[in-house]
């Protein structure tokens, strides 16, 4: 029966939660015969294409979608975020997650959660019943939690990420090798804790989609070399999904669904070279390679994906730009980045997003001032060690889109029309049957009827 020995069917509907990191819905939409199983789901159940958040990057989307609410409750805007008063910065983990998550409202419920490999939740929490925490973990042993999950975990070769380092190389056959064996143990351990059948809410996603998507999604979109190689493994990313809804009991609700979109790359823009060379950012020597070495005369500096803050009097330790003139610098600066043009005169930016327009919430004080949304093909990069150029293409042929994130389930009575990443746990514990304040949510339930 299980770990818990749990008796099924007194405790209300359950969900199966499959992530598969930045798969665009058009990639399922446009290729039925690989996507066969996915593609049955939507036709009997629901489909479609949703939208990310601001900004659609990985760090700041798990904590939205597990948690229904914007990185301005979360607390986590991206890889790298800024502590507050100060130009420290830190890379986000778990306990940086300041709102609640899905399988926290679970377990307060007395129901049991397993949740595997979701992004940004290292250290694994100790009040789920197991937890395998996911990217930016240091290994599987410390990921895992109980002790025996660890144990089983690392005698199978489970593997927390794919070795990305491999997709550098312009040979890609190591990369893609390696893709497909961390794809099998991710499998091979859903599998096992899947089918065990002690659970309520099964949460587990898999990463190295975004990872492929990163090295060969140019490939896929342009007939480059490894289309088919990118197409025969997204294949086995749908074989083993149908294998496990076929595993699954008959109570489970499945819900399978990614953090957001992906598109070809084909410039890195790197924001903070462009910000020196028009003026708005200066270092106090040549030598730099972080945000504290900036100097007072700097106006504005960016994070990535696409994030641009206001060296603000008050807020920052050496700010120059006045409370009072705030707006005045911010609107130059949106207009700005709105007119930066690519090297063929191709607008590198679709949209600025100002700071309330789209975070809001106790932990906003962090919020960049301005998001920019590139149009597809512009990768927005915010190193602070020197670039010679603004724009250069490096090893990466895929990017993240704000658009066409993708969301597939079993159950029909889910609308997807206008959906986006903050409806997913509200719609979870709706399917759940369990109770919770609407109003707590930045997004609502998608289940009618």
């Amino acid at each position: 029966m299980g770990l818990f020995d749990r008796l099924r069917g007194d405790d209300g509907p359950r969900v199966a939660f499959i992530g598969i990191d930045g798969v665009p819905y058009s990639l399922v939409a446009d290729n039925p015969e690989v996507f066969e199983n996915l593609t049955e789901i939507a036709e009997n159940g629901a489909g479609g294409a949703i939208e990310s958040i601001v900004p659609p990057e990985s760090s700041a989307c798990w904590p939205s979608l597990t948690t229904g609410v914007n990185p301005g409750k979360t607390g986590v805007y991206g890889f790298q975020d800024r502590e507050t008063g100060t130009y420290d910065t830190y890379v986000p983990m778990g306990r940086d997650v300041q709102a609640t998550r899905i399988w926290d409202r679970v377990t307060d419920a007395d129901r049991s959660a397993s949740v595997f490999n979701v992004p940004v939740t290292f250290p694994p929490q100790r009040n789920v019943d197991r937890m395998v925490s996911g990217f930016l973990s240091p290994g599987v042993k410390k990921a895992s939690n109980p002790s025996d999950v660890a144990d089983y975990l690392d005698e199978q070769g489970y593997r927390i990420d794919v070795n990305a380092k491999l997709g550098h190389k312009e040979d890609k056959s190591e990369f893609i090798d390696d893709a497909h064996r961390t794809l099998e143990k991710r499998y091979e351990a859903f599998d096992h804790y899947l089918t065990g059948d002690d659970w309520d809410l099964f949460f587990g996603v898999f990463m190295t989609t975004d990872r492929v998507n990163h090295f060969l999604f140019e490939d896929y979109q342009r007939d480059g070399e490894h289309k088919e190689e990118f197409l025969d493994f997204y294949r086995q990313v749908d074989d083993y999904i149908g294998k496990l809804r076929d595993a699954a009991p008959d109570d489970v609700t499945f819900v399978i669904a990614s953090d957001h979109g992906f598109t070809t790359l084909d410039y890195e823009v790197h924001l903070n070279q462009w910000l020196e060379d028009e003026g708005w950012l200066s270092f106090e020597s040549d030598e730099h390679d972080s945000l504290g070495d900036i100097d007072h005369d700097t106006r504005a500096y960016a994070f990535v994906p696409g994030r641009f803050y206001l060296n603000l009097e008050g807020r920052e330790p050496d700010g120059s730009v006045p409370q009072e003139d705030y707006h005045e610098v911010r609107d130059e600066l949106k207009a700005a980045i709105e007119s930066l043009e690519g090297p063929d005169g191709q607008p590198v930016v679709e949209r600025v997003v100002e700071k309330e327009d789209a975070f809001a919430g106790a932990h906003d004080e962090i919020a960049p001032d301005l998001v920019a949304i590139p149009n597809h093909g512009f990768d927005l990069k915010a190193g602070f060690r020197g670039s010679e150029e603004i724009f250069e293409k490096g090893p990466r042929n895929g990017m993240h889109s704000f658009e066409n994130a993708t969301l597939v389930t079993d159950e029909p009575r889910v609308s997807i029309d206008e959906a986006n990443l903050f409806d997913l746990t509200p719609t979870m514990l709706d399917l759940m049957e369990i109770d919770f304040d609407a109003t707590e949510f930045d997004g609502g339930s998608l289940v009618r009827g």
